[in-house]
């Protein structure tokens, strides 16, 4: 239930990316303006009230907390789909993100205390499949609907779906013991929820969390910016329809995506355990392996070597998952990880989403007079550097790790 909850966060986080070609012409937006709503009016409040949000979970009731936010996300999801400007779409999207604030830090902890030690980088890795789910079904669903209904039909059925869903997720989904599964008795480690401050003492002292936020970070800029104006490359570079792309790039997203989240938390909890270094470097070996295929993919005319060259890269960008947010998890006590894994996704989404969206479209916007239609390939094609920062980011944090870990 946690999987499919978090295949309908992004599924409404990224039908914006399929839809928005339609939309920018039914609109009249520019790629900076698309950018900017699919960036900066979702991340703005989904990053900044993910904190309090996560404070108040390791207080009360997580699922409740978890049902609340699918609903609410989905319900502005819907919203999108009456959208009659640029204004109106962005308060809409701005919605989605204030919804969405609650619904991943807290569902980490809750599978933190579902799953003991050595097995929580795959069941993260795991939880973390939703991302090429949702990415997938969003693209699929999304711009079929989009091509042969339209746009708005497509935000209005996938948010309804969402919310269909919220109910039978609070029956499903139980609360177990904060840090059960992290002592011999399987008694809550501390019972007592800290201050907000003694988080704040505990993780920010730690250089492994600041490498481990920036490294992800560094590497969200480039996917979530990658993967929402991937749409708009094949339509304008490789010429492909709304319907034939959202079937070309699902598949990609689909299998790339949970091959490569599997391989990082399996990797994880294979080597890990001898070496917590491994946490960090199997993700950086992983993003320096997805650089140049990415590149090749970037430059081939031809869709089948296109699909295997995003097919590797794809999968390979998303290892970090299951490594990363393990590790994360194990630099506070038991009773701080929702508060800690938000401050993580502060960094994280605030740099990754609003940065990353926005980057892409605004380089693609200058370099227009340069390239022509042609400006989407030249901006991701640039914007794969950021792959690169985030495997040196992720080498340093392995260095780290041992010193800063908490049993």
């Amino acid at each position: 239930m946690l999987i499919l909850a978090y295949t309908f966060n992004f599924l409404d986080r990224q039908v914006l990316g399929i839809l928005k070609e339609p939309i920018k012409h039914e609109l009249g937006l520019t790629d900076t303006q698309l950018g900017v709503m699919g960036g900066v009016a979702f991340a703005a409040l989904y990053t900044t009230l993910g904190v309090p949000i996560a404070w108040l979970a390791d207080r009360v009731s997580r699922t409740w907390i978890l049902t609340a936010a699918l609903a609410l996300w989905s319900a502005f999801t819907m919203t999108c789909g009456y959208a009659s400007g640029f204004w109106s779409l962005f308060a809409a999207r701005m919605g989605v993100g204030v919804g969405e604030a609650g619904g991943v830090a807290p569902a980490y902890s809750l599978i933190s205390d579902y799953f003991p030690k050595s097995q929580r980088a795959r069941a993260l890795a795991a939880y973390s499949f939703g991302i090429p789910l949702g990415s997938a079904l969003g693209v699929l669903f999304g711009g079929l609907i989009a091509a042969y209904v339209n746009w708005r039909w497509a935000f209005v059925s996938v948010g309804a779906a969402g919310l269909l869903l919220a109910p039978i997720f609070k029956w499903v989904v139980k609360d177990p013991v904060r840090g059960g599964l992290d002592s011999a008795s399987g008694r809550p480690v501390e019972n007592i929820a800290p201050r907000f401050r003694a988080v704040l003492a505990t993780v920010f002292p730690k250089p492994s969390f600041w490498l481990l936020a920036f490294g992800a970070a560094s590497s969200s800029i480039c996917g979530y910016g990658v993967a929402f104006w991937l749409p708009s490359f094949f339509i304008r570079s490789l010429g492909l329809t709304l319907a034939q792309t959202s079937v070309y790039y699902s598949a990609i997203s689909l299998f790339g995506g949970v091959a490569g989240i599997w391989l990082g938390g399996w990797l994880a909890d294979r080597f890990g355990a001898r070496n917590r270094a491994a946490y960090a470097l199997a993700p950086a070996i992983c993003l320096f392996i997805a650089l140049p295929c990415f590149l090749l993919a970037m430059n081939t005319a031809s869709l089948t070597w296109a699909f295997i060259f995003f097919l590797i890269p794809t999968g390979l960008n998303l290892a970090w998952l299951g490594p990363v947010l393990s590790a994360v998890q194990h630099l506070a006590p038991a009773n701080m990880r929702t508060t800690t894994s938000a401050l993580f996704l502060l960094i994280n989404n605030l740099l990754g989403i609003a940065v990353g969206l926005w980057f892409f479209g605004f380089l693609s916007d200058q370099l227009t007079p340069f390239y022509g239609a042609e400006s989407m390939r030249y901006s991701i094609s640039y914007g794969l550097g950021f792959y690169a920062l985030s495997a040196i980011l992720l080498v340093i944090a392995s260095g780290r790790l041992t010193r800063d870990w908490v049993d």
